[in-house]
């Protein structure tokens, strides 16, 4: 018998369950269901939703509070073996009951059946995120320093606040990114993929005006992960700068291919990728209540 477990902290057989539900559906579908800021908080046992099946969980759901001015937000995922049972409409249901409010979904991968059941469920079609790629051994421009610009990598345990400020800075306008805390940080810094070494932080009269960090994934695959100027640098080309600079260690590393996720509506920073090379490679979708 089924039964959707209303939100609440995950004991470790649910995480694993969780967790392999995800797996699965990654396998299944060519592209992961959640996202690393879901994935984190699955891993750590913190409050998500489950649908369990002989009590073992075959759905899951992520669930973010609203804070300040930014709607309730989640993100779920249905084992594969499990779907056409209604757990995802279940699940969705239960977000939505959650929020009280405005809600938005990510639909990672843009794939027809998450927007058959949004559609289904009444909501709209709200942001599109790209995600892009280029070969990391394709030829790449010199990567100018403007003028009283150094760059160096990133310290831990001494570069944590003036990166969170920058960030902070740098994207105002992108609350999911700019809000992030010292615990996010920390979080990631705990992460096998971290590596200092290609962190890259722009100084400019001894304060940092711009970052550019990377990932690793498994199968040689790199990631421009964050890339964010402070405002009052900007004009200096540093954004530029700043993507060869990752792009040109994540090559030498030995990568074979390179992603970057995207705002579709940021036309300027779609641009710049475009220059240098990067082409669309998938979609994800955020779904929206219409009220």
């Amino acid at each position: 018998m089924s039964e959707l477990r209303a939100r609440g902290t995950l004991g470790d057989a649910e995480v694993a369950g969780a967790l392999e539900s995800a797996r699965a559906a990654t396998d299944a579908d060519g592209v992961g269901p959640l996202s690393e800021h879901a994935l984190l908080a699955l891993r750590g046992g913190r409050s998500g939703l489950a649908v369990t099946d002989g009590g073992t969980v075959v759905a899951y759901a992520h669930f973010d509070p609203a804070s300040g001015e930014e709607p309730a937000a989640g993100e779920l995922v249905v084992h594969p073996e499990h779907r056409r049972r209604g757990y995802g409409r279940a699940l969705l249901r239960a977000l939505r009951d959650e929020a009280g409010g405005p809600l938005r979904v990510w639909a990672h991968g843009d794939l027809p059946a998450a927007a058959a059941l949004a559609s289904a469920e009444g909501m709209r079609r709200a942001r599109a995120l790209f995600q892009m790629r280029r070969p990391a051994a394709d030829p790449l421009p010199e990567a100018r320093v403007a003028e009283g610009v150094t760059i160096r990598a990133f310290e831990p345990g001494r570069d944590e606040g003036a990166w969170l400020e920058v960030n902070a800075r740098a994207f105002a306008d992108h609350p999911e990114q700019g809000a992030w805390t010292m615990d996010d940080v920390r979080e990631r810094e705990a992460e096998d993929w971290f590596d200092p070494g290609g962190f890259f932080l722009a100084e400019r009269d001894g304060r940092l005006a711009g970052f550019h960090w990377t990932k690793v994934h498994p199968g040689g695959v790199g990631e421009v992960y964050v890339v964010g100027v402070d405002p009052s640098a900007q004009g200096l080309g540093l954004g530029r700068t700043l993507t060869l600079r990752g792009l040109y260690h994540l090559r030498d590393i030995g990568m074979d291919q390179i992603m970057l996720y995207v705002d579709e509506s940021n036309v300027a920073a779609v641009r710049l990728y475009e220059s240098l090379g990067f082409t669309r490679h998938a979609v994800d979708v955020m779904y929206a209540t219409t009220a």
